[in-house]
């Protein structure tokens, strides 16, 4: 029985490497396409190993000249930062409100509130879209940052994380005098770093590669971000695909450093919100 149970998980995490290599291999591709020459990203027969002696290094400085892909970064990491750093505080305050105080028609207004959820950007894009320039905030970083400040999952997700916090903690320091902002700042903020982990991942990476909002909203050339920079760049050069590949990696990088950093805590905080509903 027990010969039978090894080889059973040896065959599954034989079956998850298999998985995780298949779903690497469109990124793999992308990297290797982006040391290539132009004529050669889509030469057939295919080469998954690029030529040690014709590596085109030059593909990454070239497309810093192409389009002003550092100003598109600049406007994307502060779109991203400002964003995630101001969803971070208001899912946390909530979330907070929403597990360790008590008040009239609290789970109510929370069941309303995560009920968001399910509705489609699409459908409420138009009537946001009008109230934004009505407020004289289109084509406006402001106007977008403002947008996604509040999330309906980060609340849900942070939520779900205090209620394994135990309210004899809270309790205990409220008898010691402590107001709730205390409570909050010493003793819950602290001990939620994995569940804000593995919001900063989620927030980060869908401001980071968000292109439809910043596509509608923003116009002027210098505010525009990373992925319209991307697309402006594909309308100038698309045959050079070597030199999109390229771009498209260095647009990459940031979004895996922010996972890597909070790897660890991503997992701890995954794991400890699903404890309690």
């Amino acid at each position: 029985m027990k010969n039978k149970q090894k080889t059973i998980k040896v065959l599954l995490i034989i079956l998850l490497i298999a998985l995780s290599l298949f779903m690497l291999v469109p990124f793999y591709w992308m990297v290797i396409s982006s040391l290539k020459m132009n004529k050669d990203v889509f030469s057939v027969p295919m080469k998954w190993l690029p030529d040690m002696n014709n590596i085109q290094w030059k593909n990454y400085n070239i497309i810093w000249k192409k389009i002003p892909l550092l100003v598109f970064f600049k406007n994307t990491a502060k779109l991203t930062i400002i964003t995630t750093i101001i969803q971070l505080c208001t899912s946390c305050f909530a979330a907070y409100g929403f597990t360790k105080t008590k008040f009239a028609g609290r789970d109510l207004i929370f069941l309303m509130y995560v009920t968001t959820i399910a509705i489609p950007w699409q459908v409420y894009m138009v009537p946001q879209f009008i109230l934004i320039s009505k407020m004289g905030l289109n084509d406006t970083h402001l106007g977008l940052i403002l947008m996604q400040a509040f999330s309906a999952f980060g609340v849900f997700l942070i939520r779900q994380f205090y209620i394994s916090i135990p309210d004899e903690l809270c309790e205990a320091a409220r008898i010691d005098g402590l107001n709730e902002y205390g409570i909050f700042a010493k003793i819950v903020f602290p001990l939620g770093k994995p569940a804000m982990a593995t919001l900063t991942i989620f927030t980060f990476t869908n401001v980071w590669n968000d292109f439809m909002g910043p596509l509608i909203y923003l116009k002027t050339k210098e505010l525009k971000t990373i992925q319209l920079g991307i697309r402006m760049f594909i309308s100038q050069y698309g045959a050079d695909y070597a030199w999109i590949m390229a771009a498209s990696v260095c647009s990459l990088v940031p979004v895996v450093i922010v996972f890597l950093s909070c790897q660890k805590f991503f997992v701890e905080g995954v794991a400890a919100s699903g404890i309690k509903g």
